[in-house]
């Protein structure tokens, strides 16, 4: 990207937020590390990294920040808290606004949202709150099973339950992190991811990442340890049309869901028919990251990609 595709001056003092409260916290800071020294490279030396706290409103309010590059994952980062705050200051901000961050943080009001739309592919599934019957709950789901938390990320509180004797301690273990659990039926097919990015206007798919992970699922450690998991992209495991159809699903749901900037949206793939997992609103940037890699294929560079996300602050109303 050349000189004219920066909306915002060199001079611009941007905020890269960044470690929070939640349980991705150093997750969140290696993506902040990354986004700092790219926009350094791109040329914004007025760019600094800034520690997401109690006191953050009064750090933005203090800092004169022409704009904010969220690099939080997880609680009070996607969630559409930190969104609020940077909206009451006024300050341009990457990633989607206050309701969509809101809904797609939580796995049960994304479901409803898109249970609307026929043609986005969901996995059966219950929710069940704390202090209830998660047994009696389940006796409509085919075992094996996946438990997770309504409201958290980089597979956190996970477990996979192959009998109903293994289902209460996994619930507990959700519950740890969120009083709701999401538990879905395991779809036994492989991992694929695909980006989704907006310029000028146009919302489109990146390239679909195909991941093997060398533990039975796609748990934190796969996620986050180097050659832990093999990253196929683009994917060689899908027909065509298939990929014109996971592309497809992931720019409606992006859309349906209220998102804008980018996300990321998984799908588990079986028989070459793709089944939704998730939005994310605020895909990682780390060095394993998925949305990078998948970028890349398309010849989107990592400094191109952070200046793509950089140009879409304040289009997220």
């Amino acid at each position: 990207m050349g000189n004219n595709d920066c909306k915002f001056g060199y001079d611009a003092k941007i905020a890269v937020l960044a470690l929070g409260f939640s349980s991705e916290r150093e997750v969140s800071l290696r993506s902040g590390k990354n986004v700092l020294a790219a926009l350094h490279r791109l040329g914004y030396k007025n760019a600094e990294l800034i520690e997401v706290d109690e006191n953050i409103a009064e750090k933005l309010s203090k800092g004169n920040y022409d704009v904010a590059y969220n690099t939080l994952h997880g609680k009070y980062g996607e969630d559409g808290c930190i969104q609020g705050i940077l909206e009451i200051l006024k300050i341009p901000y990457t990633g989607s606004g206050v309701m969509a961050s809101a809904i797609c943080m939580n796995k049960e009001y994304t479901k409803r949202v898109l249970s609307s739309c026929p043609d986005i592919p969901l996995i059966k599934s219950v929710f069940v709150k704390k202090g209830e019957n998660v047994k009696l709950a389940c006796k409509v789901l085919k075992y094996p099973v996946i438990t997770k938390p309504v409201c958290e990320g980089s597979s956190f509180g996970m477990t996979k339950v192959n009998t109903e004797n293994e289902l209460e301690a996994a619930y507990e273990e959700a519950l740890k992190f969120n009083d709701s659990v999401l538990i879905e039926e395991f779809i036994n097919g492989f991992f694929v991811t695909v980006g989704v990015l907006e310029k000028n206007g146009n919302t489109f798919a990146t390239e679909i990442l195909e991941i093997r992970p060398k533990n039975e699922w796609y748990d934190f450690e796969a996620k986050y340890t180097k050659g832990m998991s093999d990253f196929i992209v683009p994917s060689t495991s899908i027909s065509k049309e298939t990929e014109k159809n996971i592309k497809e699903i992931a720019v409606k749901a992006h859309k349906e869901a209220g998102c804008s900037s980018v996300s990321r949206i998984d799908f588990m793939v079986k028989d070459d028919k793709p089944y939704f997992l998730e939005i994310n609103t605020n895909p990682g940037m780390t060095d394993t990251s998925d949305l990078p890699a998948q970028s890349a294929v398309m010849g989107i560079s990592y400094d191109d990609l952070v200046l793509l996300i950089l140009n879409s602050a304040g289009l997220n109303k």
